[in-house]
């Protein structure tokens, strides 16, 4: 692999961390006015601040693996696991 398409693939491995964590964000905003407005209509305790709590933690940790540790703790991870796997591979030849 030359080194111009080494560096697409790393970048498209980084666009499709980038929408993933896009595509969580909105789907957990979405859900979560869902299930605001499915409290607030319904007669009894307030709860909807749970999952939105639980969720939010979730989603924190999606934000920091992706933005902070360069998602899967570095952005060369890939690049070694598959080296270290391949040289797995050749040592129980």
């Amino acid at each position: 692999m030359n080194q111009e398409q080494q560096r697409y693939e790393q970048a498209r491995a980084r666009v499709k961390q980038l929408k993933g964590f896009y595509t969580h964000a909105i789907v957990y905003v979405v859900v979560n006015i869902v299930l605001f407005v499915i409290n607030l209509l319904m007669p009894g305790p307030w709860w909807f601040y749970w999952p939105l709590l639980g969720w939010g933690i979730g989603l924190g940790v999606h934000a920091l693996n992706v933005f902070v540790l360069g998602g899967t703790v570095g952005r060369d991870w890939e690049e070694r696991k598959i080296k270290e796997l391949m040289d797995k591979h050749d040592e129980q030849r």
